[in-house]
């Protein structure tokens, strides 16, 4: 298959929006991106609509009960900080990047979700130290490319406030910058959450959040730049995109409160989950119901009535029950027995006490304990698109593609590449490229 293009720069803007749209028209270095190549306003996202699902999409054209990250973090009742999905193992299937490896590319990934210990050249996972005995820096090293990040730590490392942002994504930044000057990758995926942060702890469009906004746009232009001045730029294909949407909420639901008063979950004395027999994983704007026993009707049947009279009163916060087989339609994760869909202005935590509705104070989101925005809904939420941009080697030009899906964005990359990712759920958008 011809190959369109000989670099591939693809920059996820975690939490951008369709609506952000008529502000990037305005910032200089997303102008200049809009008016050189092509774009899509109308991009559906996946289900559950959270980062690590939606990235894991976009490197391999498969809905996430196909690619196996049905989530971002793992079903671990009772845990107040699940472990994530981090690993590349969890992938099932090959990813955009494990066919550039095999057709010889040079590849480069700076926090790309669900890659740590995945064959990159040039590797900084998304990882953090998730226990007491664990320390951020070795946790990093050890599932990415050891000595590319002792020297980008060295470089850069002062940059950084933990994981706090902006400070992280600056770090991120000057080390993709680097790494385009000295490495010169053929395929570049580079994560920034900053935008994403901001969202949840201020509020979708909030000073804070706009601000992030035009960040983006100086590490875009700062990015481009660096193509240019390492002279590949005219035989690069730039890419800037989002994984989801936001949405406002002052309302958390605890619907595993409902499940303690119901006897469907156990607590010791010392407040862990002793026994469980239906348990919600948040997804955020959305939850899983999972069962213990999977052949258990009796209990299906209990939790399928307390969710669909939670419907009935707006009140719950709860929008919509949605059964075992839609589910799979939606390309969720079928082990579980239901999903909860949140109303606007809710969200739902796995927390297992307190009252089953909390308001959300200042208080908590200071120390954040809860947000004031947040993603997972459903993609047919109204307002819900996220967008993608690209323009350079390969890539039409003024072409605006009215609608398409995150699905399809991992088997148009590939072509770009002149690879490809087997059978996958989404197609090429042929639309954007100068085949």
């Amino acid at each position: 298959m011809k190959r369109l293009t000989d670099h591939l720069i693809v920059i996820s803007f975690d939490c951008l929006s369709s609506l952000d749209f008529p502000q990037l028209q305005e910032l200089p270095n997303f102008k200049e991106l809009l008016q050189s190549g092509s774009y899509c306003n109308q991009v559906k996202t996946i289900y559950p609509s959270v980062t690590y699902p939606c990235h894991t999409t976009i490197v391999t054209g498969k809905y996430p009960n196909r690619h196996g990250v049905v989530n971002n973090t793992f079903l671990q009742p009772g845990r107040v900080s699940p472990d994530w999905y981090w690993h590349r193992k969890h992938v099932q299937g090959t990813t955009l990047y494990d066919e550039a490896k095999k057709a010889g590319m040079k590849t480069a990934a700076l926090l790309w979700p669900v890659t740590a210990r995945a064959n990159i050249d040039y590797n900084m996972p998304e990882i953090f130290a998730n226990h007491t005995w664990h320390h951020q820096i070795p946790v990093s090293l050890v599932n990415g490319s050891i000595r590319y990040q002792l020297d980008m730590n060295r470089r850069f490392g002062h940059l950084r406030k933990g994981l706090d942002q902006p400070e992280l994504d600056d770090f991120v930044l000057e080390s993709a910058v680097h790494t385009i000057k000295t490495k010169k990758p053929e395929l570049l995926l580079v994560h920034f959450v900053d935008l994403d942060t901001q969202r949840h702890y201020h509020g979708f469009s909030s000073k804070e959040a706009m601000d992030a906004v035009r960040r983006h746009d100086f590490r875009l232009g700062r990015i481009i730049q660096a193509l240019k001045e390492s002279g590949i730029y005219e035989n690069s294909a730039v890419v800037a995109l989002g994984d989801h949407s936001a949405l406002d909420e002052s309302k958390a639901v605890k619907l595993n409160v409902l499940f303690r008063e119901h006897g469907l979950i156990d607590i010791n004395t010392r407040g862990h989950v002793q026994n469980w027999k239906a348990y919600c994983k948040s997804c955020d704007g959305s939850a899983y119901i999972y069962l213990n026993d999977p052949t258990d009707i009796k209990t299906k049947e209990v939790v399928e009535k307390l969710l669909k009279n939670l419907v009935l009163d707006e009140t719950n916060g709860i929008e919509k029950v949605i059964s075992q087989d839609e589910v799979a339609a939606l390309g969720a994760d079928t082990n579980c027995a239901f999903m909860a869909e949140a109303r606007r202005g809710f969200y739902i935590k796995e927390q297992l006490d307190g009252e089953f509705i909390d308001v959300i104070t200042d208080r908590d989101v200071r120390a954040k304990r809860y947000t004031l925005a947040s993603h997972g809904y459903s993609p047919e939420k109204e307002n819900y698109t996220t967008t993608i941009m690209a323009a350079g080697k390969g890539i039409r030009q003024n072409i605006v593609v009215p609608s398409m899906r995150l699905v399809d964005e991992g088997p148009t990359f590939a072509r770009l590449l002149g690879l490809h990712l087997g059978e996958t759920d989404g197609h090429i958008i042929d639309d954007l490229l100068s085949v």
